[in-house]
């Protein structure tokens, strides 16, 4: 309350810095409190989880090759039943939390600009889910390639600890490269870097997409690559073209206002 007494009585929205602190502090914590209610449903979907994320390697057998997933541990059931529990309370509780991410950038915009992050909000979310979805649409392909580097005749018995580790930071990483370009333009939009350095940095961009794109689909098919590299390209193709006008419009308005303020100081 008092924080948001504070914004109405500052028209130039400038926060001190323990404001700030406060005002993070409490974006993650209403975060976490999403995370862990999503979590308490992925508790009932532990089992059908498991064999969905499981099914390309439980009773694998492919010329010769065996591959399951055994524990080694009493209490790797528990383990991987919080882990996975709270990846589901991550994922269900996505807008939640990239809604607080974006809710701690705009108050330090202008009202034209909010309309924008409004509508990346709308847009981070089932892109976040769509990186997931491409993820778990080549992990099959992963499994395969990596289990037929066997020796023909042995057997891959899994700990299942280092396997949904495997397919969680898969999911994960995927997930969240697909909404860096969003993240990137709400940086632009608080004045921290411009569309041109960011254009400048191309050769970067396309790095992290390949990289991106290679960890994705680990099996080397250059194909799913290709098709996975293309919308990772054009969101930070967009991303950047939207940077470059906010910088224009950013400048117009810096310029409209030195005119104003020199026709002042004249009068």
């Amino acid at each position: 309350m008092a924080t948001t007494q504070k914004r109405r009585r500052d028209p130039e929205r400038t926060m001190a810095l323990k404001d700030h602190l406060r005002e993070l502090r409490n974006r993650l914590i209403k975060a976490a409190l999403g995370i862990l209610a999503g979590a308490v449903a992925g508790f009932f979907l532990y089992d059908w989880l498991v064999q969905v994320l499981a099914e390309p390697i439980l009773g694998y057998e492919e010329d010769g090759r065996l591959a399951d997933i055994a524990f080694s541990t009493v209490g790797g059931p528990l383990d991987l039943m919080i882990r996975l529990s709270l990846f589901v309370g991550f994922v269900v509780s996505s807008p939640i939390w990239l809604y607080q991410i974006w809710a701690f950038i705009m108050p330090g915009l202008r009202k034209t600009e909010k309309r924008y992050a409004i509508g990346f909000i709308g847009a981070s979310v089932p892109l976040f889910l769509a990186g997931i979805a491409a993820a778990y649409s080549v992990l099959p392909q992963a499994i395969d390639f990596f289990l037929a580097l066997n020796p023909e005749g042995t057997s891959n018995i899994i700990d299942p600890d280092v396997y949904f580790t495997f397919v969680l930071h898969l999911f994960l990483a995927f997930g969240l490269a697909m909404i860096i370009p969003v993240v990137l333009v709400g940086v632009n939009m608080m004045g921290l870097v411009s569309g041109k350095q960011v254009l400048k940095a191309w050769r970067g961009v396309v790095m992290l997409i390949a990289v991106v794109s290679a960890l994705a689909a680990p099996g080397g098919d250059a194909v799913t690559m290709f098709f996975l590299a293309i919308p990772l390209a054009v969101l930070f193709g967009i991303a950047i073209l939207l940077c470059l006008l906010n910088d224009k419009r950013r400048a117009k308005r810096e310029a409209q206002t030195d005119a104003e303020m020199e026709e002042l100081i004249r009068d």
